[in-house]
């Protein structure tokens, strides 16, 4: 032994370990990197913080430090002697202590508690308050959460932080509550009675008398009691004996909703960055360093639960020649990712299974069968179609004993739930092992099903007032337009993968229905991706029952998606020119108009194509003889657009006028959304061309009222392209902040949206109003962001403006 070990601070276990490191002649770093314990808790133990640590972290540390087993015994020894057992309460010298495996010694605390200073501080801020006036009753709070949030440790190492504040003791009772048989709150009273010093012969038989005497002897009292794992409110509320002076901690998996006057600390998984900082304490920051992606991915792997973090961390930790890859690629299967997170005795299946457990049997069944919803959130309808729930208050009965226990969590959405994403993996598990392929079968289409009928209901209220399309049927799910739309947006992943799951069965007809009920209202939510696989499927559909109407309305749908979302305008007319052969073989004329439409959309977008002006007086032509107002007046828009394109804004001006004044009053005095959005879009066609005749204050003001409306709405697409259109009006009058904002937040839902052309005009009409105001750093930044946007496009779109911003970016 070196000279720093020897002498009178080597009876420290701080000066001890300190000098076995420098024997061994190793950094705090590489010894935690050759022990696996990290390198904050070995700086604790070399400065005197954490004077006593557990058995197994000192035989952690034995083998890099080389220690003889004459030393690690002492190392041992020394450590036990600096660990100060805390008193479960002041008890007659006479009375001695009871011992029992419900109640004694706090446990030892954890070196590596990471992600929990917010918890921990509002504890601290519990105590703290315990001091000021004159309470009545000690103060409670439940620490509640999934199993594996690690509400135990929470509670430990609050009352080890906590014993200058409770000098009168600590007490910890283990009520069991996921057991078979949670102790009875008699029993636990009576232990508490024992533990205070009160003779086994005059604890009072009665239960209520038990109570009585705990609070007599608590009233004035300075003492933190732990209730650990508790089963429910009737086995705590026996058990809330402190005194004014007292804390009383409830840990436990059930929210226990009943208690009254509790405070609550809901304990989560942690947030990314406090994970991979948990990981690092167990395995060594090198390690984290070297792989940082693998670290990355491991931790979401694990769903970021604490307890799924500390068992990888330690599988790596007893591994210390894996590449952290390794665990990446074993957890990736999640057939056998809940059999990877073991390590000893710790075993994140064994946990949920506590839980699972518990549930009354249909509870059971909602929650495994939960885990065939698609997305990672749902409805009570959802568990409704799964079980075969006659009411909605059935269902939500199971969903709430879910929530309770903790096997579930509310959503940010209000009515909706999710799993943790190890809970979904437990479930799928549990679906498989303890239900037929075939009762699985038919609970997967009930659900799927009823998601398609529900979207498809939900899309008929963003039809227009035309006169021809079916009004929506009121449901018992939606009340107007507004539920409908934001059932369609939060359901939007479930509903699209239900069209999927029914077209794979072959049933075609409802997956047609879906789409037609939805083309208006993409033009309102959504996104390209969505409408573009949800009118495909249907092309498909179509198709494969022989419709040729089907057929038309589907291709006419998908072209317009191409044309308008995807900047797709070579494949849009291909598409569209399609739609018009089905709807010639279908003798359809309003589908016929439709196909001159888009097609003549898809060639108004490609300036190097040249579209004939008998095209659009075609479709005006075709709407005529079909006698279908809207797809008339959308048609004159579009050749009021050729016209304004062509330099005839003075007819142009004559033909928006008629377009504007029909769309603006709607049909039989009644509007919906879908009249609103359309008369909208058409304002802002009309505006550029008002401001060809200088009608500048004009054409603003009707772009400032389609941005109202499609505000109003929540249009996506339509608010960025009257953003947009604002944004460059305010830019020619010289007002650059208001133009610079709105072109700015045009730009943010065109991302979100998935636009690139869009985001490309926006980017180069901010580029060019900075340049207006001397800023060419800015300008430059913007026309590079919108050549990396370029590749989107199609392709010879895309060449001709990457040429295009090439040069310019060339020439300044």
């Amino acid at each position: 032994m070196t000279n720093a070990a020897r002498g009178e601070t080597a009876t420290t276990f701080k000066a001890l370990l300190k000098g076995y490191r420098v024997r061994a002649d190793l950094t705090q770093e590489e010894l935690a990197e050759r022990s696996g314990v990290s390198v904050r808790a070995i700086s604790d133990m070399e400065r005197g913080i954490a004077k006593s640590p557990q058995r197994r972290t000192i035989e952690s540390l034995a083998a890099p430090l080389s220690l003889t087993d004459e030393e690690l015994t002492s190392l041992q020894k020394v450590a036990k002697q600096g660990r100060t057992q805390p008193i479960a309460a002041p008890a007659p010298a006479t009375a001695g202590i009871y011992e029992s495996p419900l109640i004694g010694s706090l446990p030892p605390d954890v070196d590596d508690l990471t992600g929990r200073e917010r918890d921990l501080d509002a504890v601290r801020t519990l105590a703290a308050g315990l001091s000021g006036g004159r309470r009545r009753s000690g103060r409670v709070a439940v620490l509640s959460g999934p199993p594996g949030t690690g509400k135990t440790t929470l509670a430990v190492r609050a009352a080890h932080d906590l014993a200058a504040d409770f000098p009168d003791g600590r007490l910890f009772l283990k009520l069991r509550g996921m057991s078979s048989e949670p102790n009875d709150p008699a029993d636990v009273l009576h232990l508490i009675l024992r533990s205070l010093g009160v003779d086994a012969v005059h604890i009072p038989a009665d239960p209520e008398d038990r109570v009585s005497l705990c609070r007599s002897l608590l009233r004035d009292r300075a003492t933190l009691i732990v209730l650990d794992d508790a089963a429910d409110e009737a086995q705590v509320r026996p058990l809330l004996v402190g005194g004014p002076r007292c804390l009383t901690l409830i840990s436990s998996r059930q929210m226990l909703v009943g208690l009254e006057g509790a405070s609550r600390l809901n304990l989560d998984v942690f947030g990314a960055d406090d994970a991979v900082a948990l990981l690092s304490t167990i395995i060594g920051p090198g390690r984290i360093t070297r792989e940082r992606p693998a670290a990355i991915e491991l931790v979401e792997l694990c769903g970021r639960l604490p307890l799924a973090l500390r068992i990888a961390g330690n599988r790596l930790a007893s591994r210390p020649t894996w590449p952290l890859a390794r665990l990446v690629d074993q957890l990736r299967d999640r057939s056998r990712r809940l059999t990877t997170l073991t390590a000893g005795d710790l075993d994140v299946r064994s946990v949920f299974e506590l839980s699972y457990k518990q549930l009354t049997p249909t509870a059971a069944m909602v929650f495994r069968r939960l885990a065939v919803v698609p997305a990672a959130d749902f409805s009570v309808g959802a568990a409704m179609a799964l079980i075969e729930a006659s009411e909605e208050d059935d269902a939500a009965i199971f969903l709430e004993e879910l929530a309770d226990a903790s096997l579930l969590q509310t959503s940010e959405e209000n009515g909706r739930y999710q799993f943790h994403d190890l809970l979904r993996v437990f479930a799928t598990e549990r679906l498989t092992r303890e239900e037929t392929p075939e009762a699985v079968q038919a609970a997967e289409n009930r659900l799927a099903g009823w998601l398609v009928r529900t979207a498809t209901a939900a899309g008929r209220y963003f039809q227009p007032t035309d006169g021809v399309s079916p009004p929506p049927v009121a449901t018992s799910s939606f009340g107007d337009h507004s539920s409908a739309g934001r059932w369609l947006e939060v359901e939007l992943k479930n509903w699209l993968a239900a069209a999927k799951s029914a077209a794979a069965r072959g049933e075609h007809r409802p997956v047609l229905d879906l789409a037609e009920s939805m083309h208006w209202y993409s033009e309102i939510g959504g996104t390209a991706s969505t409408w573009y696989d949800l009118f495909g499927l249907a092309v498909n559909s179509a198709i494969a029952i022989g419709s040729k109407r089907d057929e038309a309305v589907q291709r006419n749908f998908l072209a317009w998606v191409q044309a308008t979302l995807c900047d797709q305008a070579d494949e849009a007319a291909e598409m569209a020119l399609r739609a018009w052969d089905a709807a010639v073989e279908a003798g359809d004329r309003r589908e016929q108009g439709w196909a001159r439409v888009y097609l003549s959309s898809a060639q108004l977008r490609d300036s190097d194509f040249s579209t004939p002006s008998e095209l659009f007086d075609e479709a005006v032509r075709l709407f005529e003889e079909a006698d279908y107002p809207p797809g008339l007046h959308v048609a004159r828009a579009m050749r009021a657009t050729f016209w304004y394109r062509s330099g005839r804004f003075d007819a142009a001006a004559v033909e928006f006028d008629v377009c504007v004044r029909y769309f603006k009053k709607g049909h039989d005095g009644s509007r919906t959304p879908v009249d609103d959005t359309t008369y909208a879009y058409l304002l802002l066609r009309s505006a550029q061309n008002l401001a060809a005749l200088d009608s500048a204050d004009l054409a603003l003001a009707q772009c400032e009222t389609a941005l109202e409306l499609f505000r109003r709405h929540g249009a996506a697409m339509g608010l960025g392209r009257a953003l947009q259109a604002t944004g460059r009006f305010l830019r020619r009058q010289g007002d650059h902040p208001n133009a610079r904002r709105r072109l700015t937040e045009a730009m943010e839902l065109f991302e979100r949206i998935g636009l690139a052309q869009a985001q490309i005009d926006t980017l180069c009409d901010r580029a060019a109003l900075s340049e207006e105001v001397g800023d060419q750093a800015a300008a430059r930044d913007d026309r590079e962001r919108a050549l990396s946007l370029c590749d989107r496009l199609g392709r010879s779109e895309g060449t001709k403006l990457r040429e295009k911003l090439t040069e310019h970016l060339n020439a300044s």
